[in-house]
Order: structure tokens, then C-alpha cells, then sequence
């Protein structure tokens, strides 16, 4: 590594330069944790004591009541190098941090020192960051589930600021309205941090509470001006909202401080939808808001955008928006990503491709609606009501409903549902006769409601309850789809299952990889099957063991037992579904076994939820 003067270090030289090579090797022996980082904070090269502490800048220690890592990100910024000396919050332990400016594989970069000022500090306890409390509530405002319509493929994401000082605020929202309508909106509160995200959950409350009581922009709009007026925090944030028919591409929209949204048309061409500006929310009373009408043709695709996905890297604006409409008709078009499984991710791809080498300078929020050139047509199947018919149904509503867009959860459970009601019918409907036929058909309304009917010609009748064997297929169903319906006919009995469908928004990938969900699998080599869960069990990851306990106890009416030696975090939702299946299980004569360590934290949530006298802890 070499220095002049009023310039800025380098990289160390390659082996063949001696003086270089002889720098490198003290440099991978020192005491200090030395590294080489890049533009986007990440390391090219760390010595020993660095490699050790790990290269993940999520471990950087707090100094001084500092975190190193925003000290990286200030260096990145200014330019500035920046020292720190003071404690790692432990009595009796202080250290120095330096961060220069310097060249790292030909671009700007920093390099990173961390150095205790007592030798025997075992840097290994350096206290690590706390966790991100403004990520955890910006993510948990946000909404849990996107409605799923036949006619529309909602994607969303949210992406933090990579600088902890600019994140917060941004959001966005789609909200079903019936008739194939859904409002669409996407804002930025002003301000960041935890502040930010509580002023962006009142304005996402107001904007749901107005909605489904008036949701024409106009309405809506004028509310949210009325009640930031009323509010501090909330005076002066953007936003867009639009009401879209899924059926006839009508949008109709206005904006308050917001830029319009990208329209990427069928055939490649992209265009902003056109809007008269008007100031932020609140900002000035009075101001009339303009509302415009717009077609969205089948096969285009509406992309909503914080002022995060332009912000930074352009010295015009224009560029920035260029960006957005080139990296947007780049990801729609690539093969497949309109398919059913890929949509899921379109709006994480948008928010990955305006992403600068630094990383995000604001947060970024993106909602995409891609209106489909075809609807899925409903499935009709006509069978021979025998068991050995049953696997063909699985597998084709099996494909049917992953061309749909549902996620492997909510299929397992449907299915489920809809196995049990060929089996019910299949067993029972034609009993000392000659097999007759059995109708199973699919469809989904406008408002993203599944229908699923199972329909024969025989003469059984399905018991309301039963301890014995019949009975049991309407606990299975009615445990895993929202409603069940039986109608007995002059010619045969029909049933009716109805479940709504939602899609899960994609998580930030730096989300995901700090804070992976838990793992769910089965075991049905025993005496029973064992539902097993290993890792973090959030909402996601308990909905998931939640389903593998009805599937493995055929709908709470078989014994099952559940493993959670391996569980990391247990969540209220785990609680929830715990109790849940505790209950039917008490219901229906059984009691569920749980393996959680004596001493644990989680047999310690369990016990002091109540559960201990529910369930049988082992």
C-alpha cells in the first residue's frame, strides 16, 4: 500500500512488489481487524483477526455509542476519513476505529480498522448491532398479503435505505374493493427512522378507513390532506392512489407530491402516466387535486415507485426516470417472468435493478399490476367416483391452481380440502352399486374468490358429527378452506368450498437473509407423523408448520406430534397455532405432543401462553 501526499491509499500491489507483499503479510497478522471494503461497503479483502470477527458488516461493533457500519457509510458519502476512539459499552474495554477513504479495485472504497486499546479484549465479544428496530417496524406495517385476482398479478416490495440514517416512511398498500376493483397506492412520509414508519402506519390507516367507505380518489384524497393538516408528523408526505377495475383496465387516480406511475405497455413500450402536480398531503389547504382517468390495455403492466426507486446517481431527473422504465421493461420482459410462480418477485427485480453501487440512498417501495392478456379458464373435470380416480384430481387442480399464482401453502390446503370431498364421494356416494360419475370443477370470481365443487349422483349424506370414521372428511375441510357447503340434490350431493385468495409480498432479500424463516418438514416413519420445525418461526414460517400439522393429521382428526428442538425464536403466531391445533386436537379425543428442551426459551413461552395444560410437553 502506498501514500502521498493529499492522496488517497491503495490497494496493496501485487506478490511481485516486495515491499507490498511484506505490507499484506503485516497486515494479516496484526492484532487489529483490517479491512478492504468496496463502494457498497463489502470487503475484497480482510485479514485474520477480520475473518475471524466475520466479513458481514451487520457485525460491526458500536464505539463510542457510534455503529462502525455508519461510520463506513459517512466515509462512502463525504469522501472524509473519520476516527473513533471511546467504549465498546463493556466497563474497563474502549477501542479505535479508522476509516479513509482509499481505492478499492479501481473504484472508490474504504479502508476499515478496528483496533482494541487492551490487547487481551477478545474482540469475539464485541457487542454487535442492536436489532434494527426502524426495519422491524417499517416491515411490520406494511400490508401482510396482496389480494390475488384473476385478472391482475399484484407484486410488492419494500426496500430499506442502506444507510440507517434514510430509512423509514416509504410504503405501499392495495386494498380490495369488490367488483374487481382494488386501490393501488404507494406514498413516502416525511422523515426517516422510527418516527417515519409510525407516521406511514396512521396514513395507511387513514387511507384504508376512507377507502372502503368512499374509494374514489377524490374522496380519498381530500381525507388524507384534511387529516395531515391535523397531524406534524404527517404534514408534507407524498402520495399516489389509483382504483384500478381488473376487469376493464380502468384507472382512475390523482397524486398529492408524488410522481405518476411507469406504464410498461404489451408491447415493450413504456410511458408515465400523465397528472397535474400539486403539493404534499396537508401542505396547503384548500388545494384542489386533479383526477385523471387512464385504460390499462391487457398484457400492460402499472409499475407505483417511492421517490427512493430515483433518487440519487442522475444529474437530471429525467435520467432517473429513464432508469426506472428501462430496468422495469427489462425485468417484465425477461422469459417467464410473467408466469405465475415468477410474478411474486417482479416488484423485488424493479427495486434490485434501480439499486446504486452504494447501495439504496432512500428507501424504495414498489408495487407492480400486471393486467393478464388471459384469464385462467375454470377446470372442469368429470370422473368415476373410485379411489384410484383421486390421484389424477390432485394433480391436475394441483397444476391448475400453481398456474393461478398460489403460493405451495395455500395449494397443500386446498387440495387437502378438495381430496377429502372426492374421497367422501368416491367411498360412500354410490355404496351397492356400480361406481357413477363425480364433476369436480374450479373457478375464481372478480374479487379473487376460489370456488371448488365436488359433485356426484349417488345418495350419501354426510353425518353433522360423528366419533366414528364418516364425519371426519367435513372436520378435514372445514379446518382449511373458509367455508364448506353441502347440498343434497334430488340426483346427488354437492359440496362447495370457498376460500379467498392473497399472495405473501416479497421480502427484502437483505430482510431475508438476516432473518430466515424457519424450516417445516414431516416424518411419517414412526408411529405417528412428526411435524418438525427448525429456525426463526415468524408469521410466515408458523402458517407454514400450521398447514403440515392438518396435512399430517388429516384435519386434527389423527394424532401428530410436533418437534420444535431446533427453534430459534418462537413467535405469537407459533403460540397461535400451537393452541390451534391443541384445541382440535382436545376436540377430537387426542392431545398433541410437543418436544421442547427442559429449560428453553421456547418450552418457556409455551408454559407461561397457558399451552402446558393443553398439550403434552416433552
Amino acid at each position: 500500500m502506498s501514500t502521498t501526499p493529499g492522496s488517497e491509499p491503495s490497494l496493496p500491489g501485487p506478490a511481485g512488489d516486495a515491499a507490498a507483499a511484506a505490507l499484506v503479510t503485516a497486515m494479516e497478522s496484526a492484532p487489529a481487524a483490517i479491512y478492504c471494503l468496496t463502494s457498497a461497503a463489502e470487503p475484497v479483502w480482510a485479514n485474520a483477526r477480520a475473518r475471524q470477527l466475520g466479513t458481514d458488516r451487520s457485525g460491526f461493533p458500536f464505539v463510542d455509542g457510534r455503529s462502525v457500519a455508519e461510520v463506513v457509510d459517512d466515509v462512502l458519502r463525504t469522501g472524509r476519513p473519520e476516527t473513533l476512539c471511546g467504549p465498546l459499552g463493556e466497563p474497563g474495554t474502549s477501542a479505535t476505529v479508522i476509516a479513509r477513504p482509499m481505492r478499492v479495485a479501481g473504484g472508490p472504497g474504504v479502508l476499515l480498522v478496528l483496533e482494541p486499546d487492551d490487547t487481551a479484549t477478545d474482540m469475539s465479544l464485541w457487542p454487535k448491532q442492536p436489532v434494527d428496530l426502524v426495519e422491524q417496524a417499517q416491515l411490520s406495517l406494511l400490508p401482510p398479503s396482496l389480494p390475488m385476482l384473476p385478472d391482475l398479478r399484484l407484486s410488492g416490495s419494500y426496500h430499506r435505505a442502506s444507510s440507517a440514517r434514510a430509512a423509514g416512511g416509504d410504503w405501499y398498500d392495495a386494498v380490495p374493493l369488490g367488483a374487481g376493483r382494488v386501490a393501488l397506492v404507494v406514498g413516502d412520509a416525511v422523515g426517516h427512522g422510527v418516527p417515519a414508519a409510525g407516521a406511514m402506519s396512521r396514513l395507511r390507516g387513514a387511507m384504508r378507513s376512507t377507502a372502503l367507505r368512499d374509494p374514489s380518489p377524490r374522496v380519498v384524497l381530500a381525507a388524507l390532506d384534511d387529516f395531515a393538516a391535523q397531524m406534524d408528523d404527517v404534514e408534507g408526505a407524498s402520495v399516489f392512489y389509483g382504483v384500478l377495475d381488473a376487469g376493464t383496465g380502468t384507472l382512475t387516480y390523482g397524486a398529492a407530491g408524488h410522481p405518476p406511475p411507469l406504464v410498461v405497455h404489451a408491447d415493450g413500450r413504456t410511458s408515465f402516466l400523465p397528472g397535474t402536480p400539486r403539493p404534499p398531503l396537508g401542505s396547503l389547504p384548500g388545494v384542489k387535486t386533479e383526477i385523471s382517468e387512464h385504460v390499462l390495455e391487457q398484457g400492460a403492466t402499472l409499475v407505483l415507485f417511492s421517490n427512493g426507486a430515483i433518487a440519487g446517481g442522475a444529474a437530471v431527473p429525467d435520467e432517473a426516470l429513464s432508469r426506472l422504465a428501462d430496468v422495469s421493461r427489462s425485468v417484465l420482459r425477461a422469459p417467464g417472468a410473467l408466469e405465475a410462480d415468477a410474478s411474486a418477485g417482479l416488484a423485488s427485480s424493479v427495486a434490485e435493478g434501480v439499486r446504486r453501487p452504494q447501495g439504496w440512498p432512500d428507501d424504495v417501495a414498489v408495487l407492480v399490476a400486471h393486467r393478464r392478456e388471459t384469464a385462467l379458464e375454470p377446470l372442469q373435470l368429470e370422473l368415476t367416483a373410485v379411489p384410484s380416480a383421486l390421484p389424477g384430481v390432485r394433480r391436475r387442480l394441483g397444476g391448475w391452481l400453481a398456474a393461478l399464482g398460489m403460493g405451495e401453502q395455500d395449494r397443500v390446503g386446498v387440495m387437502v380440502a378438495v381430496g377429502e370431498a372426492c374421497a367422501n364421494a368416491a367411498e360412500h356416494a354410490y355404496q351397492g352399486s356400480e361406481p357413477g360419475p363425480m364433476w369436480v370443477t374450479a373457478s375464481v370470481d372478480v374479487d379473487g374468490v376460489l370456488t371448488v365443487t365436488v359433485r356426484d349422483e349417488g345418495t350419501w349424506r354426510p353425518p353433522d358429527r360423528d366419533p366414528g370414521d364418516r364425519g371426519r372428511g367435513l372436520l378435514i375441510m372445514r379446518q382449511l378452506v373458509d367455508t364448506v357447503v353441502f347440498e343434497e340434490e334430488e340426483r346427488g350431493t354437492t359440496v362447495t368450498l370457498s376460500v379467498r385468495l392473497r399472495r405473501t409480498p416479497d421480502v427484502d432479500p437483505d430482510h431475508s437473509a438476516n432473518h430466515a424463516s424457519a424450516t417445516v418438514s414431516v416424518d411419517r416413519d414412526g408411529p405417528r407423523p412428526v411435524v418438525s420445525v427448525a429456525g426463526a418461526v415468524d408469521e410466515i414460517s408458523a402458517e407454514q408448520m400450521r398447514i403440515r400439522l392438518l396435512e399430517a393429521s388429516h384435519g386434527g382428526t389423527g394424532r401428530v406430534e410436533l418437534d420444535l428442538g431446533a427453534v430459534t425464536l418462537f413467535s405469537s403466531a407459533a403460540v397461535r397455532v400451537v393452541l390451534a391445533i391443541a384445541r382440535i386436537g382436545r376436540d377430537e379425543g387426542w392431545r398433541l405432543v410437543v418436544h421442547a428442551p427442559e429449560g428453553g426459551v421456547t418450552r418457556h413461552i409455551l408454559q407461561i401462553s397457558g399451552l402446558g395444560g393443553l398439550v403434552d410437553l416433552r
